[in-house]
Formats: C-alpha cells, structure tokens, sequence
C-alpha cells in the first residue's frame, strides 16, 4: 500500500481488508497482508439450511518425494539448501527457533520461486513480532502534519467513511492493527510477520504472500512512486497483490497434496474488533480482485504477461474490477475551476511531499461507500442489497476468495475524477467532482449518491440542496450537481456557505 515514506507489501485475512496502498496517506508505499473486514452476511436457503462465511489456507501435512542432492549452482525450486518439496523435522506448537525459521523461510522460497517462476537474487530476513509490538511501533511514527490530516479527514468524510468527530489517520491506522498478518518492506528488505499467538509461529500462507512481494521487489522494483492518488494505488496494489494472492493460492492448493505446509496459528489473524467494515472493504480491495486480474493476464500469457504488466501498471481500480479494460483504459482528466471565495482557501498536503494536492477516488472508493450503509450503527436502512456487495456460493457462503463485487451499478461506469479541499481557519468543506461514460451513468450516480446522503441524515431543502441532521456523524450541508456526464459534490458547514466554498 501507499503510505507515507516507505513501501510496506502486505498480507491480510479473510474476516467478512487490507491492505497494499491504503493506509493513512497517499504519500508512500507501504504493502501489508491484512484480514477482510468482519462483517458476514449469511444467505438462508431454501431447504432451511444457511452457508456461513469462513476462509484460510489450512495446510495438513503429507508425504513429499525425496528431494534431489543440492544443485550445483542456484535454480528455480531451490533457496537456502532447501528444494521446495522437502520435508522438514519442525514443529509450530512450541514456536520456531532459529534454524527452524531460517529452513522454513529458505523451503518456502524456493516454493515461491516453484510456483511463480521467478528467481530470488539474495535471501530475504523474516521476524515474527506480536501484534501489540507491530501496532506500538506503528504509534512511534511521526504524525502526519495539520494540513495531510485536514485533507484526509475530508476525503473519508466525503465519502461518508469517517466522520467529522473522528480521526481519519487514526481510523484507518487501528483498522490495519486489526488486520495486519505481515508485510514486506523494501526499504528494510525483511519481511515482518505479526502473530497472535503466546508463542510465536510462522503461518506459511502469510509468509509465502510476503515472499512474492520480495520477489517482485527482487526482479521488478516496488519502491517507485509510480501512483500518487487512492485510484491510483488501487490500480497498482491490484498487480501487486493480486499477483502475491494469486501465486499464495497456488501454493496453499499443493498442501497436503504434492507437498506439506506448516500449520498456521489457532484463531490467527484475530487482532481485536477495531476494524471499520467500510475502510476495510475499502482496503481489501486489492486482495479481492486483484487476483482475477492477474488470472486473465495469465490466460492471456501466462507469467510472462502477468511479467509484463509491472511495466504498465494498471492506471485505476477500473482495470482491476473489470480486466477487459486493461490496458486499454485511462482516466479522464478532470478539470475543476476553483471558484471558492476569499473566506476559504484550498488545502494543499503536498508541500513537502511528493504527491499532487487533489485527490482522486474511484470506483473502489464508491463501492466502499455504499457497502458501508449495510453495518453503520446510524441508520438500520442501506442503500445496497447483501447479494450485490457480496459474492455468494450456491450454499450461501460468501466465496472466500472472491469475497467482495466493487463492480456496483452505481460506480462501475466511473471514468475520472478530482476532488479539492477547502479551509476557513477552522472548518473544512470539499468539492468533488467525478466524470462518467455517458450522461444515463452521471444521473445514476447521483441519484446513489442523494440516497446515500439520506442514508445518514439528510434532508432536501427547498433550494434542492441537502442539510444533514446534527445527530449524524456527517453534520453539514451538500450540494449535488450533475451536469452532463460529470457529477459534482459540494460540502460546507451551513446551506449559505456552499456557494462561498463552490460558487456554481
């Protein structure tokens, strides 16, 4: 994920997510392994019975082939000493010392390198730490500045994510402590896994994701800042993790069957309810379909396509959702005039960092937003069914691969957008514009989005804007243009102040 000054590869769980690009900035990469949000919606069938949603690589233990004598120089299939189909005299319930570690990281990478088919160029350090000590040194990090957490605040509030009473950084920081089952950081090149458990095991699944995110870094470089905006990143983190999601699935489908894996920790990744189920729909994104993206490059390829595309990332969460867009698509530049007036000036992040001072949320972003009314503790209404935010087996289960559809009616047509934030010293108000395929996919967006407005309080005015009710956590008041095939969102305090933030 992008985050603010380093690139962290990550690894998350399947609870109803994540991460790789999405934490409390857009300023520097970060790639973690995170869990899904902790939301689950169960189908009743018809026959009486209900699917549960359930997830996890379960690796039991079988009968390898006898490996061959080391090679004599280094090759695919073999890191360390190891091959990838030896069988080690290690156990988990203890914990594992350090030669036990050093052989399990060494056979999984020569098992990463088996699967994906690249080469690891040198060995890649692996600790364990708890989760208390992973989210104390998370708190140890410099804080972001006023004007980074102005401008935050009002992107998640804009979306209807986090209120104006809350902490955005904050938000999105204790989601990740939640969910966070590794990452890899380039900047470091080591892999950290956090546990749960008293006595601190490896689960192979997290660990091989994180090793493909080494790989990657090893042969493809992840530490660029090739993408500067939160659709951006979702593009981006949707090759990345979707690449380590995709090779961590073929790994996890030999266990028990071609070679034996270690068993992962009782209840892991259960680090605590502090997960937003919004934001973690949000930053599950790349884990979620990221994976079929790298299936179609595959099909179209095979690994040399899949190769291919760090190259020419995708450029948005557009091409991920939908991976006949690739690599076709582009976003459409969208230009937003400023027309505030003296009394509020723009808020511009950016002026000691390398990131440009508008946002850019797309279609994920949206889904997130409409996903979120299903478990708010404001409103018991949604503006969406379970059935089209959730991937349903024919039990009833959610797919546990699949989990999430970001492809919603009201946001998949999505071709661009720009988003400004405003100040008048002491409140902040936002201007948000979004461009569509054709005028039918603005008018549909709208309309969403006035119920969404609803959703948490809103009232329609006699001037057709929109006052939202000072028990919501969204108190202020909208104003939603459509005009054409763009879509634009205004937000100040008071009804009389929307045309001093956008005068229209």
């Amino acid at each position: 994920m992008r985050r603010q000054s380093a690139v962290l590869v990550c690894a998350v769980t399947l609870l109803l997510a994540g991460c790789q690009g999405f934490g409390a900035s857009e300023t520097g990469t970060e790639t973690e392994r995170t869990q899904t949000p902790d939301a689950v919606f169960t189908l009743e069938l018809e026959d009486g019975t209900s699917g549960a949603e359930g997830n996890g690589a379960s690796g039991s233990s079988a009968e390898s082939e006898i490996a061959p004598p080391d090679p004599e120089r280094d090759r695919l299939g073999w890191e360390g000493g190891y091959w990838h189909n030896e069988t080690l005299a290690v156990t988990t319930g203890d914990g594992l010392n350090e030669s036990e570690r050093r052989a399990v990281v060494a056979r999984s990478m020569a098992r990463v390198e088996f699967v994906r088919g690249l080469e690891f160029e040198e060995r890649v350090p692996v600790e364990v730490v708890s989760r208390e000590a992973f989210r104390a040194n998370r708190s140890q990090r410099d804080g972001p500045g006023e004007a980074l957490t102005r401008f935050d605040n009002a992107k998640f509030e804009a979306l209807f994510l986090v209120g104006e009473d809350r902490d955005s950084i904050a938000v999105q920081e204790s989601t990740l402590g939640s969910s966070v089952l590794g990452y890899y950081s380039p900047a470091e090149d080591r892999i950290v896994v956090v546990s749960d458990s008293p006595t601190p095991t490896i689960d192979e699944a997290t660990l091989a994701h994180e090793l493909v995110h080494a790989v990657q870094d090893q042969q493809f470089g992840l530490g660029g800042g090739d993408a500067a905006t939160r659709d951006a990143l979702q593009g981006r983190n949707g090759l990345v993790e979707g690449d380590a999601g995709a090779t961590e699935a073929r790994y996890t489908a030999r266990c028990g069957q071609q070679w034996e894996c270690l068993e992962g920790e009782p209840g892991g990744g259960s680090g605590g309810d502090d997960r937003h189920f919004g934001l973690s729909f949000l930053l599950y994104f790349p884990y979620s379909d990221g994976p079929g993206l790298i299936e179609n490059l595959y099909e179209r390829g095979g690994w040399a396509a899949v190769n291919d595309a760090y190259d020419e990332k995708p450029q948005g969460a557009r091409e991920v959702i939908d991976p006949r867009e690739y690599p076709e698509w582009e976003p459409r530049e969208v230009s937003l005039e400023d027309r505030s007036s003296e009394e509020w000036t723009r808020v511009r992040p950016s002026a000691d960092r390398d990131r440009p001072d508008y946002a850019v949320v797309g279609p994920s972003a949206i889904a997130a937003s409409l996903a979120y009314t299903l478990t708010d503790d404001y409103n018991e209404s949604a503006v969406v069914d379970p059935r089209t935010v959730f991937n349903y087996e024919e039990n009833g289960s959610v797919d546990g691969s699949d989990p999430y559809n970001y492809a919603l009616r009201s946001a998949e047509q999505w071709d661009g957008g720009r988003m400004y934030v405003y100040t008048d010293g002491s409140e902040s108000a936002y201007v948000w514009r979004t461009a569509w395929e054709d005028e039918a996919a603005a008018r549909t967006f709208a309309e969403s989005w006035r119920t969404v407005i609803r959703h948490w309080g809103g009232a329609r005015t006699a001037d057709g804007n929109w006052v939202v009710a000072e028990d919501s956590p969204f108190t202020d008041a909208v104003a939603v243009h459509v005009e054409g095939e763009t879509v634009t969102v205004v937000n100040a305090p008071s009804e009389a102040e929307l045309r001093e933030v956008y005068d229209a």
